[in-house]
């Protein structure tokens, strides 16, 4: 008998066991999903998570999952007001030093277990502050977190730190179960790839290479969602995510190409969604591995900072969703950006002359020395190093640009160290120390640890200037500090910015509802409504 796809989807809810759903395949119908489907909302992204927990990681492909999981003690808003969630109410002490919040009563782990300040501490001290790449800078001076009752948390500092107030959602800073993960090495635990959350979905089905199923949880504190279920497909191939995208198969697209989303926009069916808020905007990098001792060259680093076009890279890269960037803090982040910097403009010439005087001559094959280069698994990012391969293959530069996973692209670059260059995407904002202080401070150099300091950069002044910016309560002084610490960073040429990245995404105008808050599509999706078609 042949099964066609309307009789299997009314099957579905009965048949379902947490296994892979095969009708989401590339091969499958392609018409768009009928009215008896609506109760699953299914978002395509092109990169696989290395992990569903990202309170120990900041990669975005893991927050788009586990953002629907878990809750923050704290949400936001579009514009970034801070609003309730774990915690019903907060204040900070006149000094700064003491930061308190009041717990929501009845919350359940997804296992059944209650929810309760026990669970703060341990996610603060044993899991944010140790391995988790921003929060180490984040929650620095958190000495210890007291637990007077079940709902209320206690945060003691050192040192006031006023950003913390705006690090504590479910995408940043996730509260762990702690009976789940005390004793255990959190960076092991099974409970990552099968996670245990309070969220308004509960882990399904992690079908490795296809799609992640979550499933609705019928007693979330904040009300049933209206999707029965999210599945996360997963598509390495952007076109096949945007034809699967146009054809209705998939509701949401995130990680498409830039290209590809410049020509979605034309497509009346479609809604492109384009942030530049501080929570959402990114910058594309290159970082070189300081423990390489060619590239402890300054002269060679610099050379290779002429070898790019940023404003090449914004138009035919990216399309048009970046700008040049001209600082590793992005002008979004209008209260720290100075255009002072001054970074290595596009200039072949000048990157010849400073490759011969950094004494590395050609041979008689024209090479001067070979590289390797790991771009994270993006379609713009691949196509940056394949750009960046070409013009240096012009200075006698020869580039091997690896592919690779984002498991093993964490793993090479932040456990194995086994790069020479990287070119990477990550958000530096909401607050300099929330996002960009991980890259530049010589304590966030911890291997194992995703998307920390994997330059092992190290400059005292830098140090300096980044610690004294985390206490200082001045808007005007702190302003300065990070003035000079642009300025010292460009001067290194370790870290280099390329340019800053609108955030984008397409989804059929079929869906309404799922972006609420200032985490866009990796937010919890309580509020997300599929219409008929």
């Amino acid at each position: 008998m042949t099964l066609d796809r309307r009789h299997l989807l009314k099957s579905l809810p009965a048949a379902f066991s947490g296994s892979a759903l095969w009708w989401l395949s590339p091969f499958g119908a392609q018409a768009q999903a009928p009215a008896e489907t609506l109760g699953t909302l299914v978002v395509g992204t092109t990169t696989e998570p290395s992990l569903l927990t990202s309170a120990l990681t900041t990669a975005g492909p893991t927050q788009l999952v586990s953002g629907k999981i878990f809750d923050g003690l704290l949400a936001y808003a579009e514009d970034g007001t801070p609003r309730p969630e774990l915690a019903t109410s907060w204040s900070v002490s006149p000094d700064g030093l003491t930061v308190t919040f009041q717990l929501r009563s009845g919350v359940k782990w997804h296992d059944g277990r209650d929810f309760s300040s026990a669970d703060v501490a341990y996610s603060v001290l044993e899991i944010w502050k140790k391995l988790h790449a921003r929060g180490r800078a984040i929650f620095a001076n958190v000495d210890e977190v007291l637990t007077p009752d079940a709902q209320t948390a206690v945060l003691k500092l050192s040192k006031p730190a006023p950003y913390i107030l705006n690090a504590l959602s479910a995408v940043e800073s996730q509260v762990l179960p702690r009976h789940l993960y005390e004793g255990t090495d959190p960076l092991a635990n099974p409970r990552n790839n099968a996670p245990v959350g309070t969220g308004p979905f509960k882990f399904g089905n992690w079908s490795r290479g296809r799609d992640i199923t979550l499933l609705r949880n019928d007693a979330y504190w904040g009300g049933r969602p209206s999707l029965e279920r999210v599945i996360v497909l997963l598509k390495p191939d952007a076109q096949a995510l945007a034809s699967a995208l146009e054809a209705g198969d998939v509701h949401i697209a995130e990680g498409l190409s830039p290209a590809d989303v410049k020509r979605l926009s034309d497509n009346p069916s479609l809604a492109v969604h384009v942030s530049d808020s501080s929570f959402l905007l990114t910058n594309a990098y290159i970082e070189f591995n300081l423990d390489r001792p060619v590239l402890q060259n300054p002269l060679l680093r610099e050379a290779i900072g002429h070898a790019v076009d940023r404003d090449f890279l914004a138009r035919n890269v990216w399309h048009g969703y970046a700008q040049p960037a001209d600082s590793p803090i992005p002008r979004s982040l209008k209260a720290f950006y100075t255009p002072d910097p001054t970074l290595p403009k596009f200039d072949l010439p000048r990157a010849e002359a400073l490759l011969d005087q950094a004494g590395l001559p050609r041979n008689a094959q024209g090479i001067r020395l070979t590289l390797n280069a790991d771009p994270y698994t993006a379609p713009a990012t691949i196509q940056t190093a394949r750009y960046l391969r070409a013009n240096l293959a012009r200075l006698g530069i020869q580039l091997n640009v690896r592919g690779q996973d984002t498991a093993q692209f964490i793993n090479r670059v932040y456990t194995q160290r086994d790069f020479d260059l990287l070119i990477y995407i990550a958000n530096p904002g909401p607050d300099p120390v929330i996002g960009l202080q991980r890259f530049f401070w010589s304590k966030n150099f911890k291997p194992g640890v995703p998307f920390s300091n994997g330059a092992h950069y190290a400059n005292p002044e830098v140090d300096r200037l980044l610690e004294a910016a985390q206490v200082e309560p001045d808007s005007a002084r702190r302003q300065a500090l990070y003035t000079q610490f642009q300025q010292l960073v460009a001067q290194d040429r370790v870290t280099q910015p390329l340019v800053w990245i609108s955030s984008t995404l397409v989804s059929r105008r079929s869906v309404t509802g799922f972006i609420n808050s200032a985490d866009g599509v990796r937010g919890n999706f309580l509020q997300a409504r599929l219409a008929a078609a």
